[in-house]
């Protein structure tokens, strides 16, 4: 059996570190990876103490049950509390009632004028003694002063202060899973984390400073970058779906998926859509069907199911030109949207006016007709908008961005159905066909398109909307 660490052991161990007489330091710990400790947790928080001297402070996170150590150091009668239930702390030492101070009063948990900051200003430290980087809660400040969007804001909760009772609720406040743990490479790359053993436990001291300039440039450069990327982590996924809601909303166009690609029932086609960070879908499909082709109460179910879950509908989209098209329009109205695609023919004028007349707009797209023969249609064309599909335009073989756009028609589209394709039809990955779609995403942005950017059904040949719209991220991110 290995002999008891003394407190004379473990202030040894941490002076080793670089500790001294004077710090601050934060410290999150586990007592039983440490090992046998004569005088327990006393024991531990004395070494600290005893290293950090009178003009030093030892704090510790007390906002749930973070092991034996942060329990005996609150329980002392000197130690200090900060008061905020979700994130409060407790401190001994010289400038305990200096961090803890109000902490209720600041907008984020742990944000600015909390303790997690003023530590980080008075250049102290992060000791993590037998525990590892997914307990550092000074990463939650990273991530709160960056307000990375997968945040959420808590409930209220009432409490007293000083001031009296409050209630109150914190936004961006840090909910599931992260991959903390994967942060070590980044702390270490430049030397500022130092890694020691005292006992059993491995012991990691690192400037808080640093953690927060070094989170930061992380945050900035990768708002995912605390996440995991395992596929089957419903907290991890659900999060990177709240990075592309949130960066797609600051786009200039609106993005749907066409219904078929993202599944073939409401039920799914709403999880898939939720999991890729998807609001709209174009309903071209459902149950493996036309939605046009299903009766009518079957598709009110499916698009209430829809909205209920958040997604809303951007169109009516008909896979071929009908004889007769008022059975799609009296199926719009009665679902609640108010706009068809359709294939570009020849009739589009009278199809044009049957719309018109129920107040519903209607965009054309270019399935089976080149430029030529689409734009003579489209210019004599009135209040109708065009959906340009550039892999049709590479079948039809033609450049879709330097012929087909540059064209007329680039003065009627309100859709780009996002695909890709070679000239003899086979569907690509974005930007690996003929499609030039890099540079038609490029050009309407540059012209701040309003317009809708639909995923649409051909992206099933390549795979997934989660691999479609991982794509779209990819191409937006070479513009």
């Amino acid at each position: 059996m290995k002999p008891e660490l003394t407190q004379n052991d473990i202030a040894a161990g941490l002076r080793d570190l670089g500790l001294k007489d004077g710090d601050v330091v934060l410290l999150h710990s586990s007592l039983a990876s440490i090992g046998r400790v004569g005088g327990g947790a006393d024991a531990v928080i004395d070494a600290f103490l005893a290293v950090i001297g009178a003009s030093g402070t030892l704090v510790v996170p007390t906002f749930g049950a973070l092991g034996i150590i942060t329990e005996v150091l609150k329980a002392r009668p000197d130690a200090v509390q900060s008061i905020l239930p979700k994130a409060c702390v407790a401190a001994l030492g010289a400038q305990a009632k200096v961090l803890c101070r109000d902490h209720w009063q600041a907008e984020l948990a742990h944000g600015q004028d909390t303790p997690y900051t003023r530590i980080a200003e008075v250049g102290g430290y992060v000791c993590l003694l037998g525990v590892d980087q997914d307990r550092n809660t000074t990463l939650h400040t990273v991530e709160e002063l960056a307000r990375l969007p997968y945040l959420k804001t808590t409930a209220p909760i009432t409490f007293d202060t000083p001031a009296g009772e409050v209630t109150k609720s914190w936004p961006f406040f840090p909910g599931p899973h992260r991959d903390f743990i994967g942060l070590d490479p980044l702390l270490l790359r430049d030397g500022e984390m130092r890694i020691g053993r005292i006992g059993d436990a491995m012991v990691r001291l690192m400037p808080a400073q640093k953690i927060l300039d070094v989170g930061a440039q992380a945050a900035k450069d990768d708002p995912a970058f605390a996440l995991c990327d395992n596929p089957n982590c419903a907290d991890c996924q659900g999060q990177r779906a709240d990075l592309r809601r949130d960066r797609f909303a600051r786009e200039s166009f609106q993005l749907a998926a066409t219904a078929s690609l993202a599944g073939r029932y409401a039920e799914e086609i709403a999880e898939n859509c939720q999991r890729a960070g998807i609001t709209a879908v174009e309903l071209d499909c459902l149950n493996g069907k036309p939605a046009t082709t299903l009766g009518s109460a079957k598709v009110e179910r499916a698009v209430a199911l829809l909205r209920e879950e958040g997604i809303k509908v951007s169109a009516l989209r008909l896979p071929c030109v009908p004889k007769e098209l008022g059975s799609a329009i009296e199926l719009a109205g009665r679902i609640g949207v108010g706009r068809i695609v359709m294939p570009l023919s020849p009739n589009a004028s009278q199809h044009v006016a049957a719309c018109q007349a129920a107040g519903i707009t209607v965009s054309f797209g270019n399935s089976i007709l080149d430029c030529e023969a689409a734009t003579e249609i489209v210019l004599e064309l009135e209040g109708a908008g065009l959906a340009f599909s550039p892999a049709a335009f590479a079948r039809a073989g033609e450049k879709p961005f330097l012929q087909s756009y540059r064209r007329k028609l680039r003065h009627s589209i309100d859709q780009l159905d996002i695909e890709d394709a070679t000239f003899d039809g086979i569907p690509q990955p974005l930007a690996q066909g003929n499609g030039e779609i890099k540079e038609l995403v490029s050009i309407l942005r540059c012209r701040s398109f309003s317009g809708w950017f639909v995923l649409s059904a051909t992206n099933r040949a390549i795979g997934s909307l989660q691999d479609a719209v991982g794509q779209l991220e990819r191409v937006l991110d070479q513009i």
